[in-house]
């Protein structure tokens, strides 16, 4: 992996003993934090994982390139209330007893906790309240946002998940987001100090990801190929996907759709696609390994994201787009904020959820041989430039310096405190200082939701957007505890 040479050289890290909590996938699976763990290992730290079994994962103890990795089994994919209630129940008991088992053996004096679930917190609380353990939140999702766009309302569960994800940025010493919106909510939702919420994106390994020999045969004999790579859930869009195809192939183009990865809504994915008479012209792989992964990739023409335009994926950055780029290829997507900032004038942008719009753009794209392929160089060079994994070192080496920095933080009116200021266990002044500091009764400023003003954004590549940047030094200087979001 790029960078990691001066990291062992320099040992910045020497001595730190890391614990690092996943539920939701295994490692090395979940590429961010098996990315992260080497990192943390190439720095000199003794890292630690605990996270479920699964396909290729089912060893429940193993040590892989000086990474020990314990495992546990999980109830079947969830599926409603009682489903997450099971499975949430069954993850915490193996991760404490997990935890528990590593603390008497390995040891540890940071614990990081990925969502979701936003519960791991408590896996991690005992550690903090009787062992000093410091507590790094990684924040992978914004469960409140996908409790919205996965169910369309509000109500008491929403509100839990509000004070839940409260809780654990209470409890954190640091902060890690995956980009600038999830950072705004830490500062905004999580009442944290600036100082205290490091930017790390999960950007891809370029020494992993490398196109291979194209394979036709994913083509199924047709002119063109359209790739698609990521789980399959509601929020992905997969449906609106299977529409614009649909109108593709109803209006005779030659194209072939080919979708790589697994999830609760392959299924009926599937059986939609039958339903639509497309069963000859998409192919679903399943959840496949990366030679599959690899293949797809190298051999589509253009790659898609049919991600809905909701507040969650507005906030969120797609693996999947990275991984796009990163094998220079020409993207179509709905036009999400965060998925501009990713992809930039590498890609095209349908309006919100409008599949005749999706489908006219990928026609447009496949007859267009030389824009495709300057789109795909813009996208591999930006890639290299801002987002792949050699830039995340710096940023994450510093967020852990941060966290082994001063004393524990814990919240002066219980964890999450709804207007609970953070204080320090000892003497912090520094810390205590940000926390208090700003011009009293001086609001942050809201973000502008950027949507491309003039000439809309689906009729060509778009210029390089970050909706952020001109806003995130001003508004540090004004976060104030008592101006925080009340949840």
């Amino acid at each position: 992996m790029r960078g990691l040479d001066a990291l062992r050289r320099t040992q910045p890290l020497a001595g730190r003993r890391i614990l690092i909590l996943v539920e939701n996938l295994p490692v090395p699976f979940d590429r961010r934090v098996w990315q992260e763990s080497l990192t943390l290992a190439a720095a000199g730290a003794k890292v630690s994982v605990i996270c479920p079994t699964g396909p290729g994962c089912e060893a429940e103890e193993e040590t892989r390139d000086g990474i020990h990795i314990h495992r546990h089994p999980l109830p079947t994919e969830a599926d409603g209330a009682l489903g997450y209630a099971r499975e949430y129940a069954a993850a915490l008991w193996h991760q404490g007893r997990l935890a528990w088992k590593i603390h008497r053996t390995r040891g540890f004096d940071t614990i990081q906790a990925c969502n979701p679930p936003d519960l791991l917190f408590l896996v991690a609380l005992p550690f903090i309240l009787f062992h000093k353990v410091r507590f790094v939140f990684d924040h992978h999702d914004i469960s409140p946002e996908l409790f919205e766009a996965k169910f369309g309302r509000r109500g008491p569960l929403w509100r839990l998940m509000l004070w839940l994800e409260r809780a654990t940025f209470g409890l954190a010493d640091v902060v890690i987001s995956t980009n600038e919106s999830y950072r705004r909510i830490a500062l905004d939702r999580g009442c944290k100090p600036p100082g205290r919420v490091h930017v790390v994106r999960s950007g891809p390994d370029l020494d992993r990801l490398r196109p291979v020999p194209p394979d036709p045969s994913w083509r199924n004999g047709r002119a063109y190929m359209v790739g698609y790579v990521g789980v399959m859930g509601q929020q992905e869009g997969i449906d609106l996907l299977l529409d614009a195809a649909a109108r593709i192939v109803r209006a005779g183009h030659d194209v072939q759709f080919v979708l790589v990865g697994g999830g609760p809504a392959l299924p009926g994915m599937r059986a939609l696609a039958a339903k639509m008479g497309l069963a000859d012209h998409v192919t679903f792989t399943g959840r496949a390994p990366d030679a599959a992964l690899f293949s797809v990739l190298s051999t589509a023409d253009i790659c898609v994201n049919p991600d809905r335009v909701t507040v969650m994926n507005d906030k969120s950055t797609m693996n999947k787009i990275l991984e796009y780029m990163a094998f220079s290829k020409p993207i179509v997507q709905f036009d999400v904020i965060e998925g501009r900032v990713s992809a930039g004038n590498a890609s095209l942008y349908a309006r919100p959820d409008d599949t005749a719009d999706m489908a006219r753009l990928i026609v447009d794209l496949l007859h267009d041989p030389s824009r495709r392929d300057a789109m795909g160089r813009a996208g591999r060079r930006r890639l290299e430039a801002q987002f792949d994994w050699s830039h995340q070192i710096a940023p994450l080496i510093a967020a852990y310096r941060d966290a082994g920095s001063g004393q524990t933080r814990l919240r002066k009116r219980g964890f999450g405190g709804v207007g609970g200021q953070e204080t320090t266990i000892g003497a912090d002044l520094d810390l205590a200082a940000q926390d208090t500091g700003g011009i009293a009764g001086h609001q942050r400023p809201r973000r502008n939701r950027l949507r491309h003003n003039g000439p809309g954004p689906h009729d060509r590549a778009v210029a390089d957007l970050d909706p952020w940047q001109d806003q995130a030094a001003t508004a540090d200087k004004a976060v104030r505890p008592d101006t925080c979001m009340k949840v």
